[in-house]
């Protein structure tokens, strides 16, 4: 897979964790969407594509620094939805990633603070857990799904009902 836009680049060559330093294009439209939690820390994609692009591929990214910058994500057919998801689905079950286990360990201290602070608020909670309210957002998310959690009430002025 191959993706490249027009940049303003800092520094020309391939891009590494090693040699990384996140620059925004634009500082200040940057730091309005971290601020309102719509964007998570500077250099944190990069980060993940390091981390998560050879588990779906075998192969490392390619990051290319210059007036174009291009993004080239090496794709194997072994590893494509077609190949064996019988056989993937079954090793998935079996074996818990440390991202389920993140997510599990969230979700408990989400519980235990929201089944001591009803009415707190998500960012509240955030902050409570020490945690982005991105990952709070998602462990509520998945706590109602599971029926472990329930709001009652406005946004605002509502309570978290436990569960569980």
């Amino acid at each position: 897979m191959y993706t490249e836009n027009a940049n303003r680049a800092t520094n020309s060559g391939v891009i590494t964790p090693d040699n990384f330093e996140p620059n925004p294009k634009n500082p200040i439209i940057a730091a309005f969407f971290r601020n309102i939690w719509l964007a998570d820390e500077l250099g944190s994609g990069v980060r993940r594509l390091y981390r998560y692009v050879p588990r779906y591929s075998g192969k490392e990214p390619e990051l290319i620094d210059g007036d174009i910058f291009r993004i080239i994500v090496p794709l194997d057919d072994n590893y494509s939805f077609d190949a064996e998801t019988d056989k993937a689905h079954n090793k998935a079950q079996i074996k818990r990633t440390k991202y389920d286990d993140d997510c599990a360990l969230i979700e408990t201290m989400v519980l235990k603070y929201l089944r001591e602070n009803p009415n707190a608020t998500q960012v509240g909670t955030a902050k409570a857990i020490g945690k982005s309210r991105r990952a709070v957002q998602g462990a509520v998310a998945s706590l109602k799904t599971k029926g472990w959690l329930e709001r009652e009430g406005a946004k605002k002025n509502g309570r978290w009902i436990v569960k569980h």
